[in-house]
């Protein structure tokens, strides 16, 4: 495998920087540099949104990627810390940035430096692959875990609370198909369709897998919990409803209530209040 470069803030972490990070996967191991605070503000001429010790944490969570380190000095976007870098490189980039105000310096530097330069095109970076077969069985040994939710903006406490949960056992995330979410979260909900909202969460390493739930209202998942058969229904305080806590009881499965934390050291974060950011 090959080594693989991808640059950037990753500040505002969406589908399109996720499928960057899956094609640059397709070419070898993922090293991601992670541009801190100072050198985003610097470099994109704006303050981050997130700060460095949330996005690092959000892109190590991220399955495609081997390796992320906080890089605190670049002169420019077209540049790269080569004294910390294996060779041969291949630098992965968005195919717009070879088009931008950087793509003749980025082209150069490249040329310089003997780099590959492998840009992603549009076409791929909107692209969401198909979803992979569903499986059911547990690994051998471990117990089966299930969540559920709209995850309408993917955001570093539902990192979090893959985390934990995924430490019970096998995590199957229940993803609330579109015609759910609205009707229990109104019009204009979800922001996002469910084809993206599951290829999101599934992009995230402590899943084993995500699958749309096929019911509507607090158990739509009921379908899923049938036929999943996990040992565990898993779900935050603000989660918690008579409904889901009746089905459980009725079909033999333990139901958990956690306590929303954020990973320590991070801010606490809702997906309603990031609508928009």
């Amino acid at each position: 495998m090959g080594n693989v470069i991808v640059s950037g803030s990753f500040d505002d972490l969406n589908l399109r920087q996720v499928r960057l990070l899956e094609e640059a996967a397709r070419l070898g191991s993922v090293h991601l540099l992670l541009w801190s605070d100072a050198l985003a503000a610097r470099l994109e001429g704006k303050a981050v949104k997130f700060p460095q010790e949330e996005r690092r944490y959000y892109t190590e969570a991220i399955r495609f990627v081997d390796r992320v380190t906080l890089v605190e000095d670049l002169p420019s976007p077209a540049a790269l810390p080569l004294s910390i870098l294996p060779q041969p490189l291949t630098w992965v980039v968005e195919h717009v940035e070879l088009c931008g105000a950087h793509g003749e310096a980025l082209r150069d530097y490249c040329a310089a430096n003997s780099i590959e330069l492998a840009p992603i095109s549009e076409a791929q970076l909107r692209a969401i692959p198909p979803f992979a077969a569903e499986e059911v069985e547990a690994a051998p040994g471990r117990k089966k875990v299930l969540v559920t939710g709209c995850y309408d903006w993917l955001h570093s406490g539902h990192v979090r609370f893959f985390e934990e949960t995924s430490q019970m056992g096998d995590l199957y995330v229940a993803v609330g198909n579109d015609d759910s979410v609205r009707l229990l979260k109104g019009e204009g909900h979800p922001l996002f369709g469910q084809n993206h909202r599951r290829y999101m969460v599934q992009s995230i390493r402590y899943v084993k897998q995500a699958v749309f739930t096929s019911g509507t209202g607090w158990m739509d998942a009921g379908p899923e919990v049938l036929r999943i058969k996990p040992d565990f229904y898993v779900v935050n305080e603000d989660g918690d409803r008579p409904e889901k806590r009746a089905f459980c009881a009725e079909h033999g499965v333990t139901y958990v209530v956690l306590k929303r934390k954020p990973k320590e050291g991070l801010p606490p974060r809702v997906s309603t209040y990031l609508r928009g950011f």
